[in-house]
């Protein structure tokens, strides 16, 4: 705004246009005053959904993180005791080959089989299943083929004989199970 200054008195004609540049002055401001609140309000409505799109895409990452690990600490719970069924292996099959040795219907036998499904039971109470696959088409994801033999009376790529049982621990496989397949 500018200020006003008196005039000379007898110069009429300069005061008339000063009084009309300052009138269009005068009304120009409230409108320019308008237009910049008009274009802060617009500033702020942009920052306002700029704001909330960023707390979207942060909740949206927090929720993704905690289902991550929720995934993972289930993981974890499923697969903790991998290392100690995996290092019984070996026992089971030990006491399998002890049953085999001392004959059906011994009371060693009866005793081995005994500590056997015991334990099994408590591997199988933790996720440890058996893969026994004789008479069942060979699957290189779970059998290791270890030899071939023909065979009449099966098809080909049939299990025809296990030497190792294999075992899977909660779907996921522990140790292959080593066989014989025909041809």
């Amino acid at each position: 705004m500018r200020p006003n200054h008196p005039e000379p008195a007898g110069d009429s004609m300069s005061q008339e246009p000063q009084s009309v540049d300052s009138a269009a002055q005068e009304a120009s401001e409230p409108r320019s005053e308008v237009e910049l609140l008009s274009a802060r309000i617009d500033e702020l409505q942009l920052a306002l959904i700029g704001a909330r799109e960023e707390q979207l895409r942060e909740r949206a990452d927090l929720e993704n993180q905690r289902k991550r690990l929720l995934r993972d600490v289930e993981h974890a719970r499923k697969f903790a005791n991998e290392r100690l069924l995996g290092d019984l292996l070996p026992v089971l099959d030990a006491l399998e080959r002890g049953i085999d040795a001392a004959g059906v219907g011994s009371a060693v036998s009866e005793g081995l089989a005994l500590t056997q499904r015991e334990l099994i039971k408590v591997a199988e109470t933790n996720g440890l299943s058996t893969l026994d696959p004789v008479g069942k088409p060979f699957n290189p994801e779970h059998h290791q083929a270890i030899s071939m033999q023909p065979s009449a009376e099966h098809p080909s790529g049939t299990v025809l004989q296990v030497f190792q049982k294999g075992y899977l621990l909660n779907e996921r496989l522990l140790r292959p199970a080593m066989v014989v397949v025909s041809q």
